[in-house]
């Protein structure tokens, strides 16, 4: 259990349906620096029961490169791939989530929830958000729906545009529900979150500027053209709304 005050437990029980992506995501992490900390050299396979620190050993896990799961930008795919059997969990999209919980979710080393004025990725609460996408807000927030965020309406290719400046921490297709999925780290408090694209433009690593084009809309995983939006602190969804400047 965390102590008083801290935002996340230190550690994480993989559970059945979990994949690295939605650990990392629910936990407002890189999924590549949860594997570094966890000593994980194929991020396809991570086992049920398996224990995973979610802030950095105090002496640096050294491993080989991460191996990314299939449907991430920029990288070939069918790399990663798990082999059938045992109890691993892949990273195929899993109808099972985590339940969401105020205590469950995780910040960077460092990160501290106390607004601090510091440059972008560097854990403050300082964001000067903008609207992802033009178009009707067709769902608002709703912290019981599974996904929690805003869906904008739009037409097929539209631009989604960054929320702020960050850097894109994963570009693929690796969460069930989501579809052609982008997040953005902007600091080691807030990531943002744009599903349901047509096409990624934007790769892992990559820094990206408020305003900049980072995908065009669609329908992938849902049934009508559409962006669903996500703002994240430490991990957990909170209102876009109360984020947003007015429409």
């Amino acid at each position: 259990m965390p102590r008083p005050g801290e935002p996340r437990p230190a550690f994480y029980t993989v559970r059945k349906g979990d994949t690295l992506y939605s650990i990392a995501l629910d936990h407002g992490l890189d999924y590549r620096e949860l594997a570094q900390w966890n000593g994980i050299t194929d991020a396809g396979v991570i086992r049920v029961g398996q224990t995973l620190r979610l802030r950095p050993p105090e002496s640096a896990v050294t491993t080989a490169p991460v191996k990314p799961p299939p449907g991430v930008q920029g990288r070939p795919l069918g790399e990663g791939q798990p082999t059938a059997g045992g109890d691993n969990v892949k990273t195929q999209p899993m109808a099972v989530r985590v339940p969401y919980s105020d205590q469950a979710y995780a910040q960077m080393s460092g990160a501290k929830p106390e607004p601090v004025t510091m440059k972008p990725d560097a854990g403050d609460d300082s964001v000067s958000w903008g609207w992802p996408a033009s178009g009707k807000v067709v769902s608002t927030f709703n912290d019981g729906a599974n996904l929690k965020g805003i869906a904008i309406a739009g037409k097929l290719g539209q631009p989604v545009l960054a929320s702020a400046p960050g850097r894109v921490i994963f570009s693929g297709t690796g969460i069930r529900g989501f579809g052609k999925l982008i997040v953005i780290k902007h600091n080691n408090t807030y990531l943002s979150v744009y599903g349901h694209n047509n096409e990624l433009l934007v790769k892992e690593g990559q820094n990206v500027s408020k305003g900049q084009k980072i995908a065009e809309m669609g329908s992938t995983d849902t049934d009508q053209v559409k962006l669903h939006f996500e703002i994240r602190r430490f991990g957990k969804p909170v209102d876009p709304a109360k984020l947003l400047p007015p429409s």
